[in-house]
């Protein structure tokens, strides 16, 4: 009889919410309990389920969905990790992945556990997607183009800037990979619209991209977490040239990213003890059956 994989969601706001219904979906998981900040306003979803504001309070864990803001993962991660217990993250700063992988990969060898990071959909399940393209077209350009929609670590962002009540970041596809950033913000009472503005602008998150700010009476009444990518590639297979290859979706943005984190905690029962981004690990490891049955069905 098949051991059940024992999770933990570490997070509940939008993606930890998607996150518990991707766990009960999935029939080789167990959801152990979700940690949370607030263990005394308990949504009606988390009546019947062990909520906690210390993972060490659930006992035996296997891996931790990690759904909380990028800039939290490193520290996060590196303590989960030195209690024995997985993590997966869904950390989307591109540019600080292979630092990040650097250092949860000593933690995670020190404790024989894994972490697979970056573990969304972009980064994530596109990286994927553009590995495969340059594979079959080795040279050449590839474009990620995405949205238009809601970006969640964008919109987080914003939303610790001080000043803000809510935000939210919406990303807006100007072709060739280049984007535009439209951030809402709702102000807190007092706070001054041109500070606020300066200081998105100049965060790592927005300082590359072409940025416009708008204050807003209610962000809340703009939101939709709609979001999608369209990607291209045009390359070289061997000396043939014009070989041209198309990926897009239109998705709910932490419905995809919690599913595929979840993914990702099963892959990450099948790795050696590491950290690893989802371009290293088998596609196969992050599906559920039996591997030939899988062969089967899929080659």
């Amino acid at each position: 009889m098949n051991t059940k994989i024992k999770v933990a969601i570490v997070g509940y706001g939008n993606i930890g919410r998607f996150a518990l219904e991707a766990v009960q979906a999935a029939q080789d998981f167990e959801l152990i309990g979700v940690v949370r900040r607030d263990i005394n306003n308990i949504p009606e979803e988390l009546q019947n389920i062990t909520v906690t504001n210390d993972i060490k309070t659930l006992g035996n864990v296997d891996v931790a969905l990690l759904c909380s803001p990028t800039r939290a993962i490193k520290e996060l991660a590196k303590s989960i990790l030195s209690l024995g217990i997985n993590t997966v993250d869904s950390f989307d700063v591109h540019s600080e992945i292979v630092s990040l992988k650097t250092e949860l990969d000593e933690v995670a060898k020190k404790h024989d556990r894994v972490a697979v990071i970056s573990a969304g959909w972009d980064p994530g399940s596109d990286s994927i997607i553009r590995t495969l393209m340059l594979a079959m077209a080795p040279k050449g350009i590839t474009y990620t183009n995405f949205g238009p929609g809601m970006s969640m670590g964008h919109s987080v962002a914003a939303k610790a800037i001080d000043g803000v009540k809510d935000a939210l970041s919406m990303t807006i596809p100007l072709g060739t990979g280049v984007h535009r950033r439209m951030v809402y913000v709702e102000l807190e009472a007092g706070a001054n619209f041109n500070q606020v503005e300066q200081a998105i602008k100049a965060d790592s998150y927005f300082s590359s991209d072409e940025t416009h700010v708008k204050q807003v009476d209610c962000v809340d009444s703009l939101k939709d977490v709609g979001h999608g990518v369209h990607m291209t590639h045009k390359g070289v297979s061997g000396k043939t040239h014009n070989q041209l290859f198309e990926y897009s979706m239109r998705i709910n943005n932490p419905a995809l990213t919690s599913q595929f984190m979840v993914s990702a905690a099963r892959a990450s029962m099948k790795q050696r003890a590491g950290a690893y981004t989802v371009i290293e690990i088998p596609p196969v490891d992050f599906l559920a059956g039996d591997l030939n049955t899988l062969i089967a069905k899929l080659v």
